[in-house]
């Protein structure tokens, strides 16, 4: 307050100063004689000796402070002074945007730090790598723009009002959302376009019932006195932040009764539908951030829009972040060489959730004086090594204990995600027997399920990702006497589940890649070892008869019994690399003879998941891939991925399509036909084209139409062609 009184002091003296003798006189007579702010007026004796410090004194004490100002404002405006009024209001209105920006910046400048048991924080540039300038893609078109630029003019002189930005789970929406927040209060972004950015949490907006837009500037401002009226005045100026879209628990449908008074209550619906579809502050700005598997609900809602996708972490992203994690250069070192020699683990940490979780297990590991050469092959494996590294040693009625709270953490996740629920209350928790937090033993309740950071009258996963996790845990668990005859527990119908993700691929997703991931052998023994709790097998006829089935959809209507099968998305078989079980994999495309893949933009995880499946389809004589890119360590030399931007080496060793072609040279593999068209291969593509020339004489028809690799990618070619054991008869 102290500071505030200032400013408004400084504010008035300077305004007065600026004036005439004569016209600082019109001002203290017309201030004697005028009733404002419902005050009555300030006694002529009192004005009549005053100077312009007296008077300043005076109209602050009389009036109080920010009111002080909007009379000298008023009575300017009466004596005819209009430039000195407008000055005074423009003096105040940055005075109340750089109050504001300075609580946005303290406020978004620490985030808590999920690794500590004490729930500490951590400033945010110290922990995440500086992602204003990195790259992100937009959707119209293969251009990468950066968050500096999304809302400056495109070729055609057009300026988005609303842009949308995607990216799958933990890929770093929200910190990007709030990171955003903190360099536009510290001056560094959007510092000529927008005076006010305003955040809206989708989460904890599902708890609100009925609201405006002008609750929305409360909320975000640091007390009761924010400057509504003069916000308002220029919606141009103003941006809203809508942070995880797929959060949102809305239908959307409603398209009647929307709202333009930004003081107007309605349901939080109407409200965000009237922001989407510009019925109320038209001129303003909207950043949305979402998973891709709510776009389609999103699209519903825009009239006009631009869509990126928020690219993962670079090499040199990763690099930062792993010495900012640890802190020391020399566990830094180890962490970094170790993750790199397994090239799955590396690729998972282009995913800033998955980096920190890598880091922490790698961390918890080092201060153990563990080995590190426990690693894992997929998502799943990580999430599971996490939680195991959390888990103590404990006596057997804590083993019972822990046992019943775990069936309680994956009821209440099958729950949320079915009823799109990501934040609890109370009630809700004791009804799966988990009534306080800590009930929650051996420090889940820290790292695992807390109360929620932003609305601490609720309780949540620690991140969107983990409530699915533990939601497929709820599948497979085996069940016991209580859980059978509680009412209260969702009902375990894998195939419903399946279905509905199968119908719509929407927020089900990451949950059904969990449900294949913790069905491996492996993971069903730490499971039980850790939490000795009993993964059941017995879904897994189920997940088999849902991958072949889900593969006759694209099976082609003139005769569905041959055994080719047209790919158009890598669904499944980004499940079975979850699984990581090559008789599962057998069992379910052993019958194929050929593989087409068509129109896709390959990530590096992408090609590891169609990579391994078409390792373990040995009856595979055809494949053929056209009109696809393929993410590469190499950023100068590849197109860019769907999701996000792949590490990259300073000398690449390989190409793009080095993973698909190692299982092609592999023994076991029978290939006779292989056709690449419209690929984007380059001269060190061919040259792994070239290997598997040499080494696959089963090979006889090759296709590399419409792809350009230069002089070198060709003579590349014909070193391969000309090798003894080429047996190539066909060449398009």
């Amino acid at each position: 307050m102290g500071n505030q009184s200032s400013r408004i002091s400084d504010l008035l003296v300077h305004a007065l100063d600026n004036l005439s003798q004569g016209d600082f006189k019109r001002f203290k007579d017309k201030l004697s004689h005028s009733a404002l702010k419902g005050k009555g007026n300030i006694p002529q004796s009192c004005l009549d000796n005053a100077n312009r410090i007296d008077t300043k004194n005076l109209l602050m004490k009389f009036y109080g402070g920010e009111a002080a100002v909007d009379v000298t404002i008023d009575v300017f405006t009466q004596i005819n002074l209009r430039d000195s009024a407008a000055k005074l209001k423009e003096g105040k209105e940055k005075g109340y945007r750089k109050k504001y920006k300075e609580d946005v910046k303290n406020k978004y400048e620490v985030i808590q730090n999920m690794t500590s048991l004490t729930t500490d924080n951590v400033i945010l540039n110290r922990r995440y790598p500086n992602r204003r300038d990195k790259e992100i893609k937009t959707k119209q078109a293969c251009s990468v723009v950066t968050i500096d630029t999304l809302f400056t003019r495109d070729k055609q002189g057009q300026t988005p009002q609303i842009v949308v930005l995607l990216g799958a789970a933990g890929i770093g929406k929200t910190m990007t959302a709030r990171k955003i927040m903190y360099d536009w209060a510290a001056g560094e972004l959007y510092k000529k376009k927008f005076d006010y950015v305003f955040y809206i949490n989708c989460r904890e907006t599902n708890l609100i019932e009925q609201g405006s837009v002008v609750d929305v500037i409360f909320k975000n401002w640091p007390n009761t006195n924010a400057p509504v009226n003069e916000i308002l005045m220029k919606p141009e100026k103003l941006l809203f932040i809508i942070d995880g879209f797929d959060e949102l628990r809305f239908s959307f449908d409603q398209t009647e009764n929307l709202c333009s008074d930004p003081w107007e209550k309605k349901p939080v619906e109407i409200i965000l539908s009237s922001l989407f579809r510009k019925t109320i502050l038209p001129q303003s700005y909207l950043l949305i951030t979402s998973r891709p598997t709510a776009l389609e609900k999103l699209l519903q809602c825009l009239e006009c829009s631009c869509y990126a996708e928020i690219l993962g972490f670079s090499e040199a992203d990763r690099k930062e972040y792993f010495h900012k994690f640890f802190g020391n250069k020399n566990q830094a070192r180890q962490a970094l060489q170790f993750v790199k020699a397994n090239d799955i683990l590396f690729a998972m940490c282009f995913i800033p959730i998955m980096c920190w979780i890598i880091c922490t297990v790698v961390k918890q590991q080092l201060e153990k004086g563990e080995d590190l050469a426990e690693t894992s092959k997929s998502v799943t494996g990580v999430y599971l090594l996490y939680l195991s590294n959390l888990v103590k040693p404990v006596s057997s009625n804590l083993k019972q204990h822990m046992q019943a709270n775990l069936r309680g953490l994956c009821s209440l996740a099958a729950y949320g995600i079915w009823k799109r629920k990501i934040l609890f209350e109370e009630a809700e928790l004791k009804k799966f027997g988990l009534n306080q937090a800590d009930s929650f033993p051996l420090s889940l309740n820290k790292d695992i399920f807390q109360k929620d950071i932003d609305c601490v009258n609720a309780y949540s996963f620690i991140h969107l990702s983990f409530q699915e996790l533990f939601a497929a845990l709820f599948y497979v668990l085996e069940e016991d006497e209580e859980t059978m005859e509680d009412s209260g527990t969702p009902k375990k119908d894998v195939k419903t589940l399946l279905e509905n993700y199968g119908n719509s691929r929407n927020y089900l997703m990451l949950t059904v890649r969990f449900l294949f991931g913790l069905l491996n052998e492996e993971r069903r023994q730490i499971m039980e070892e850790t939490f000795s709790c009993k993964i059941s097998p017995k879904i897994k006829p189920d997940l088999l008869k849902w991958v072949q089935t889900s593969q006759q959809k694209y099976l082609p209507l003139s005769n569905v019994h041959q055994e080719t099968c047209r790919i158009y998305n890598l669904e499944e078989f980004h499940c079975m690399f979850e699984m990581y079980e090559e008789n599962f994999v057998k069992s379910a495309l052993g019958h194929l003879t050929a593989l087409t893949l068509d129109s896709n933009k390959l990530t590096q995880m992408d090609q590891m998941a169609f990579s391994f499946c078409v390792k373990n389809c040995h009856r595979l004589e055809s494949l053929c891939i056209s009109y696809c890119t393929f993410a590469f360590e190499d950023h100068g030399e590849d197109v860019l991925p769907r999701r996000q931007k792949i590490q990259h080496w300073d000398e690449p060793k390989h190409s793009s399509i080095y993973p698909l072609c190692q299982v092609l040279k592999d023994p076991n593999c029978k290939l006779k036909k292989l056709e690449l068209v419209n690929c984007s291969l380059t001269a060190a593509c061919c040259r792994d084209v070239s290997s598997v020339l040499s080494t696959k004489p089963t090979l006889t028809e090759l296709g590399l139409a419409d792809n350009v690799p230069g002089n070198s990618g060709i003579k590349l070619l014909c070193e391969g062609l000309k090798h003894p054991n080429c047996k190539v008869q066909k060449l398009r």
